[in-house]
């Protein structure tokens, strides 16, 4: 089977410990293996833990607090999995056959794109909209696209790479239109919990019988060294989809399950994800500064979810060889919007600590200067790049794409347009250039 690089993890896999600063992960500063296990008792337990094959589809207490975060989900409804990522990629698995189409939103987290093309379907973009304030879904067009003949429908909400989150009327349209054609709909919400103003986003399940929630401990709850993710599904799939973990990691690591069943206690959690938004609202305003410093090259919407901001960029760099150059030359790496089928844009990580995100954006800032990326002298004057400004700013009324067609981002497909130009054939995945996912083909300088 041949399979499309997966240019975003190819790119954080190969370079994120090699650069100075990462600005290309999307969840906050990681807890601690002490902040976890932080009192005498379950530092014992842990100790005491067995090295050994643990339940394969996640313990039963495991199973039982993830199952109790999704109303009328038992135990028989979820499956553990190594990460959000395997889940993903076994119902993937599980559901598509050669000729089936998969609509999916984008942009999105690239991985389903690849997997479906892989096993066969045709892969329909649903792109998101842009009001002038808010991305948001566009309903009419997601009727247009599913079928008869449409497996599966592929959501991702809180929204990477926007930051968008989806309230619960347009989950019930999605719902409907699934319903509509039999089709299934995998909502990975990998990014829930992590909302800047507490709100914790809705959910897709319970919306529609033929649902799948992927999601894990990676992004909203800073810990993605334990690489456990989780699917949750009607229990007729969640046991064929623990037939499928059999030819992959079979298992979770024991410590792992053990201290995700930690991490998951209420009060725990609680506590985790308060971490989290403190994180996101202490560190937000420091990158929208610094985005609203450079007026006139950058436009963004701020992000209702996860340490991300998707920020579309003003100048003719493609933004593959803008983030090589910020890489090898100030050892900075933030993702390419090429990683999403938009170049023009970029995904910046904010979740870091404060002292290591002002000088990660020093440094970007200086290769942005030395790229040559500077405002133009007809927008010194204009209003902050944030998107409330961009409603009544008339020389910028194009600087976010406002309809559906402008966002395609087909990568490799025949009707692929970018958002600057809706004419204009998107980069697809596999020409982007090397030097963004091989590391034979470009060397770092060290600062």
């Amino acid at each position: 089977m041949r399979i499309d690089t997966f240019a975003l993890e190819r790119m954080q896999s190969t370079y994120e410990n090699e650069v100075d600063f990462n600005l290309s992960e999307s969840g906050v500063h990681p807890l601690t293996l002490g902040e976890l296990a932080d009192d005498t008792a379950s530092r014992e337990a842990l100790l005491a833990e067995a090295l050994r094959y643990t339940q394969s589809n996640g313990t039963a207490p495991l199973r039982d607090e993830i199952a109790a975060l999704y109303d009328g989900a038992g135990r028989d409804h979820v499956q553990v999995t190594n990460g959000g990522s395997e889940a993903n990629y076994i119902a993937t698995w599980n559901l598509v056959e050669p000729g089936d189409e998969v609509v999916m939103m984008v942009p999105n987290y690239m991985q389903t794109w690849g997997v479906a093309r892989a096993f066969g379907a045709a892969v329909r973009e649903w792109p998101l909209a842009h009001d002038g304030s808010r991305w948001t879904i566009d309903a009419a067009a997601l009727d247009r696209l599913v079928s008869p003949r449409t497996k599966l429908i592929v959501v991702c909400n809180p929204n990477n790479p926007t930051g968008a989150r989806f309230e619960a009327p347009d989950l019930d349209r999605i719902a409907a239109a699934a319903a509509r054609h039999g089709s299934w709909i995998l909502s990975d919400e990998i990014y829930r919990g992590a909302e800047r103003d507490g709100r914790e986003t809705p959910t897709m399940w319970g919306r529609h019988d033929r649902v799948i929630v992927t999601s894990g401990l990676s992004k909203a709850y800073g810990l993605p060294g334990l690489r456990i993710g989780w699917i949750v599904a009607p229990p007729p799939l969640a046991a064929a989809l623990w037939s499928y973990h059999d030819y992959t990691t079979i298992a979770p690591g024991a410590l792992s399950d053990a201290l995700a069943r930690r991490a998951l206690e209420p009060a725990r959690r609680s506590r985790i994800l308060e971490r989290t938004r403190s994180i996101l609202n202490r560190n937000f305003p420091l990158i929208a500064a610094w985005l609203d410093a450079h007026r006139g090259l950058f436009t963004y919407t701020p992000p209702d979810a996860g340490a991300i901001v998707y920020v579309r960029y003003h100048h003719p760099i493609n933004s593959t060889e803008l983030v090589t150059r910020l890489r090898t030359e100030k050892g900075v790496l933030i993702v390419p919007g090429d990683h999403f089928g938009m170049d023009g844009h970029l995904r910046i990580g904010f979740g870091e600590e404060p002292q290591y995100l002002r000088a990660a954006l020093e440094r970007a800032a200086q290769g942005i200067a030395d790229c040559g990326l500077r405002s133009a002298d007809s927008l010194r004057n204009a209003e902050p790049r944030n998107a409330d400004s961009l409603r009544n700013a008339d020389s910028l009324r194009n600087a976010e794409p406002r309809n559906a067609d402008s966002l395609s981002i087909a990568a490799g497909t025949p009707n692929a347009r970018s958002a600057d130009n809706p004419q204009s054939p998107i980069t697809p995945h596999s020409a982007i250039p090397e030097s963004a996912i091989n590391p034979q083909s470009a060397t770092r300088n060290p600062q």
